[in-house]
């Protein structure tokens, strides 16, 4: 057999050879912009080359701080074709945050969005590493935006002046190709390095018929950004089937999406929970429809029943619901299109990942089916060690412990019974937050709910509820009522508090460390 090396690059080459008709869309600096693969792949590859005229070397950072528009995914392949390891951050989390992971990574470069320069400034200021700053999706003059570190360009610029064709691939597979830290919901932040290795057998599980399926007859609206977890891989899957790509930049409002959606006829939509969410308000007030979408594919946590069925019913669209994380490339599960699991389900793992459950010593369990344990994962797109560190994440079997708690019900279905980190501990019993989550989360007006544990002198702790809900005629204690015979009655929590809106962490998910900042004090 011959030796190909299974590196991304693969992937662009593939479309701008063989999907001439496929097109590229986002914002630039006037307006949304198509292109075909084969021009982006060629711009692409001529900015691997002004990065290697700049000194950038293979292996070496560099850091991308931008919405999803044409210049941040032309850059995306121009680092990682080269051999060079693209670095996304996210633009939501705040500045010493920022700071600390380009020190960490020991970035070179950073391509900013041109809205996000104040904040590039800041972290050029704190971080002696960054050398070169480059502004994607519009033009700057570098004299106001230089602050005497390094050199200040705009993409254009540079692709025009150091612009050079460059071999592509020349690397092994197993050499880095992105870096994305974790979201840092539960700790400190840390850096999951991906190979080209990996990300290529990522794409290939993620494009299986039972998991993203999507083809080259699909046009794909990634509202999920290039710097949450490899965009869920979407940069990759589209251009290796050839699928039109539709980037909405950074307004992920249901009005702007909505406007996508009908001009460019897109067929599979991907995002987090409140992004749809805004859309379904939108539909709502506007009556408008999509007759062109047919698949919404929700992940980052899990989607409420009641927020589900709304969708289909206001979308006329089949949803499918998933979990992942970035330690995991991150598509972990997903329901198969056509097939939904059973309500509040994320669906099987597509081959080339195994899943197991462990107690809480970490010992498997005798049963894999249809009882509570801690989910652990094992794959060719799994961690192994976060960056900067020695110590491998994993069991003695070579499984990387997720730090969720699951059941696996007798098809393999997937549900995630919330993270081990959120149990309550109640007079020295343990109460499940989702449980109840679930629960307040079926009622039509709740748009999301969060429980968390309060200090309380007799008990230990005590569960606390908090809704955002909309036009609830009831008082919010009333939806204690909905708990009754579902759950053990000393699992009720104590209130229900009501918030007209929910803190969401920079990844999207209920940022509960807020909820507990705010909430949880003692009484």
């Amino acid at each position: 057999m011959q030796s190909y090396s299974l590196t991304v690059d693969k992937f662009l080459d593939h479309a701008a050879k063989w999907h001439p008709q496929a097109f590229v869309a986002g914002h630039a600096d006037d307006g949304m912009v198509a292109t075909g693969y084969s021009v982006l792949r060629e711009r692409a590859n001529r900015m691997s080359g002004a990065l290697a005229s700049l000194g950038i070397e293979p292996g070496q950072r560099v850091a991308t701080l931008a919405w999803n528009t044409l210049n941040h995914f032309e850059f995306y392949f121009a680092v990682m074709g080269a051999g060079m390891v693209c670095h996304t951050l996210n633009p939501r989390l705040v500045t010493a945050q920022l700071a600390a992971m380009i020190t960490e990574a020991d970035d070179r470069v950073l391509a900013v969005s041109v809205d996000l320069l104040d904040i590039a400034r800041e972290l050029r200021a704190k971080c002696p590493c960054l050398e070169q700053l480059v502004v994607l999706d519009g033009n700057v003059d570098p004299q106001a935006h230089g602050n005497g570190v390094g050199q200040v360009w705009d993409f254009e610029t540079l692709l025009q002046r150091n612009g050079a064709n460059h071999p592509w691939g020349v690397f092994d597979e197993n050499c880095a190709a992105g870096l994305c830290y974790t979201s840092g919901t539960t700790g400190r932040p840390k850096g999951v390095v991906y190979t080209h290795r990996s990300n290529y057998l990522h794409t290939l599980r993620a494009l299986q018929a039972d998991a993203l399926g999507i083809t080259s007859r699909d046009i794909v609206l990634p509202a999920v950004p290039m710097f949450h977890a490899n965009g869920w891989g979407i940069p990759f899957a589209a251009p290796a089937v050839g699928a039109s790509v539709v980037l909405p930049g950074r307004h992920l409002d249901g009005a702007s999406l909505a406007r996508l959606l009908t001009e460019y006829e897109v067929t599979v939509a991907v995002g987090v929970q409140t992004v749809w969410l805004a859309l379904a308000d939108h539909t709502e007030a506007t009556g408008e429809q999509f007759p062109s979408l047919r698949r919404v594919l929700v992940g980052g946590s899990t989607c409420p029943d009641a927020l589900r069925l709304r969708l289909e019913q206001q979308l006329g669209v089949e949803i499918q619901t998933s979990w992942g994380m970035t330690e995991l490339s991150p598509i972990g599960t997903i329901a198969a299109p056509g097939a939904p699991g059973p309500d509040g389900s994320s669906g099987r793992p597509a081959f080339g990942l195994d899943l197991k459950l462990t107690d809480a010593s970490g010992q498997t369990l005798a049963t894999q089916r249809n009882q509570l344990g801690h989910l652990k994962v094992r794959g060719h797109s799994v961690v192994d060690r976060y960056f900067g560190e020695r110590d491998d994440a994993l069991d003695g079997d070579g499984y990387f412990d997720t730090g969720d708690l699951a059941i696996l019900d007798d098809a393999g279905n997937l549900t995630i019974g919330g993270r081990s980190k959120d149990l309550i501990k109640s007079g020295g019993e343990w109460i499940n937050p989702t449980e109840i989550e679930t629960v307040i989360g079926m009622h039509p007006s709740v748009r999301h709910v969060a429980v968390i544990g309060r200090p309380d002198a007799r008990w230990g702790e005590r569960p606390v509820a908090i809704v955002e809900a909309d036009d609830l005629a009831d008082d919010p204690v009333k939806l204690l009522g909905l708990l009754k015979g579902k759950v053990a009655d000393w699992w009720i929590p104590d209130e229900i508090l009501s918030i007209p809106s929910m803190p969401l962490a920079a990844s999207g998910k209920i940022d509960k460390q807020s909820l507990r900042a705010q909430f949880a004090s003692d009484q």
